[in-house]
C-alpha cells in the first residue's frame, strides 16, 4: 500500500474491509472511511483514480486502525 498512484476507491474499501475498517456511502460521490479509537475520518471522493492525498490519508488511518487492534 505504498504507491498512491492509481488507486481506485474499490481498492480502498477492499484495504478497509481487510483491517476491519468501517466505510460509507450514503449515495453521493465521497466514502467515508472511520475506525472506533481513530479521531478523524477520511472522507474520499470517488473520482478515477483517487488523488495521492487522499491515498496517503487513508494509510494513515490504517496505521492508526493496527496499533489499535
Amino acid at each position: 500500500m505504498v504507491n498512491p498512484r492509481d488507486w481506485r476507491i474499490d481498492d480502498l474499501k477492499s484495504h478497509a474491509n481487510r483491517f476491519d475498517i468501517d466505510w460509507r456511502n450514503e449515495g453521493g460521490s465521497h466514502h467515508v472511511f472511520s475506525f472506533p479509537g481513530v479521531e478523524d475520518d477520511v472522507c474520499v471522493p470517488a473520482h478515477r483514480p483517487v488523488k495521492p492525498v487522499y491515498v496517503r490519508n487513508f494509510v494513515a488511518l490504517v496505521d492508526k486502525a493496527k496499533e489499535l487492534q
